[in-house]
C-alpha cells in the first residue's frame, strides 16, 4: 500500500494534499480492492466491498493510512 500511495503522490505533484479526507481514503480502498482481486481468485465479497459500505472505523483507518504515508513521503523528499 506504502508504494502505490507515495507513487500517487509523485505522480500528482504533491497536490494529493488538496483532496478531501473522503477522497483520500477512497484511494486507499480502492488500492486494497485491486490488491485482494491480484491474491486471491475468488475473495469473499466482504473483502471487495465499496468504502460506503465499509464500517465508519474502517473508513477513517483508510484515510489515516493515506495521511500517514504522506507526511512519510515529504519528510523524505
Amino acid at each position: 500500500m506504502f508504494g502505490r500511495v507515495r507513487d500517487f503522490i509523485a505522480i500528482s505533484d504533491g497536490n494529493t494534499s488538496k483532496l478531501s479526507r473522503e477522497q483520500r481514503g477512497r484511494f486507499v480502498a480502492l488500492c486494497w480492492i485491486a490488491q485482494i482481486h491480484k491474491h486471491i481468485e475468488n475473495p469473499k465479497p466482504g473483502y471487495l466491498a465499496d468504502r460506503p459500505a465499509l464500517p465508519k472505523w474502517q473508513q477513517e483507518t483508510d484515510a489515516d493510512i493515506f495521511d500517514t504515508i504522506e507526511r512519510a513521503v515529504s519528510t523524505t523528499a
